[in-house]
């Protein structure tokens, strides 16, 4: 089964799989910068768009689950905000302009396909514009789960697939408290890339 036929059976299942509520490092990375146009990668059911979306910033989503989409979709509508949302699946798009600000959450995946998403999300962040990554740090996830490691990203890597043309503005591992699939509370950092494009 691939990865989009089982996201889409995931989302299928329930009637929620997110909270809807913006993603907490998005909140703390954003509030302060002009609103302009956005990318919010991987969007899912829209909690982080919809976020945008009511600051002023104009929002493009894109996913490639159809369900989620679908749900999100319905979420902007009854919130009354103006998102557009794509089918697309970031490791292998292209997006046909350039943003202010391109943001992707816990895109986790193996290596090559991880990489090629980051490239491409690079490439669609306007110069002056922002490209903010946050994921699970490989460190910690370890402790908990030592069998996904390559789904997991560090700092260091995301960086060096930058290359020139970029100021590195946030580069840290923030802990936060959540719970695992059988309710316990556990201790994982979110790796947090905010930079600049100069060139």
């Amino acid at each position: 089964m691939s990865d989009h036929q089982s996201y889409e059976e995931i989302y299928r299942s329930r009637p929620t799989v997110w909270s809807g509520k913006p993603n907490p490092q998005l909140v703390a990375e954003v509030t302060g910068l002009p609103p302009g146009t956005a990318l919010d990668a991987g969007c899912g059911e829209g909690g982080d768009a919809l976020w945008l979306a009511s600051h002023g910033w104009r929002v493009t989503g894109v996913d490639f689950v159809p369900a989620a989409l679908e749900r999100a979709t319905a979420h902007a509508k009854d919130a009354d905000l103006d998102i557009e949302f794509l089918h697309a699946d970031v490791t292998t798009w292209t997006p046909e302009r350039r943003f202010d600000l391109v943001s992707a959450h816990y895109l986790h995946m193996s290596r090559e396909p991880q990489a090629a998403a980051y490239r491409n999300l690079a490439q669609a962040v306007a110069p002056g514009g922002t490209l903010l990554i946050v994921g699970h740090d490989a460190r910690h996830i370890a402790v908990h789960r030592p069998d996904a490691l390559d789904l997991y990203f560090t700092l260091d890597e995301t960086i060096a697939l930058l290359g020139d043309g970029w100021q590195v503005e946030v580069a840290e591992t923030r802990p936060r408290v959540t719970k695992d699939g059988e309710g316990r509370e556990v201790h994982v950092g979110d790796s947090v890339l905010r930079a600049r494009r100069t060139g």
